[in-house]
């Protein structure tokens, strides 16, 4: 499954949210979340999340930068259950972490699902509108190539 598309939504007072029903179907009732790039939060199915920790575990024989880093992933994943209304619960530390307080901006990438904070992301994950409208020197394949 592959992850496209934007909603809104809002943290419930117990640090739940609510998984948009087009993503749901991939995650059955199991998820795992994770910190992740530009201080937004990944939530990955079981299968692309055992991808990412064969990905991480090539890795570790690197360098100590290297090793720091999966750390830091590893000890800032969780594995989280999806109930019948299709919530997630955020671990405190990864709310922290994703600076999610009320209001979340959920959004496919792809592979995964991003948690971010509406204004982390106007910081962070906005400029990428600017390169899809006045692309520099990078190139967006066509259709058919």
């Amino acid at each position: 499954m592959r992850f496209v598309g934007r909603y809104e939504h809002s943290l419930d007072v117990k640090g739940r949210i609510i998984l948009p029903a087009r993503f749901r179907a991939s995650f059955d009732t199991l998820a795992f979340v994770s910190k992740h790039n530009e201080r937004c939060l990944a939530v990955w199915t079981p299968e692309a999340f055992e991808r990412k920790l064969d990905e991480m575990e090539e890795l570790l024989d690197r360098t100590p930068h290297d090793r720091q880093m999966v750390r830091a992933w590893a000890s800032g994943s969780a594995e989280v259950e999806l109930d019948r209304q299709g919530r997630l619960q955020i671990p405190a530390y990864l709310r922290e972490y994703a600076r999610l307080e009320s209001a979340v901006l959920v959004h496919g990438a792809i592979t995964h699902v991003e948690l971010w904070d509406p204004s982390e992301w106007e910081v962070r994950g906005s400029p990428g509108d600017e390169e899809l409208a006045e692309p520099s020197t990078r190139t967006i394949p066509e259709e058919g190539a």
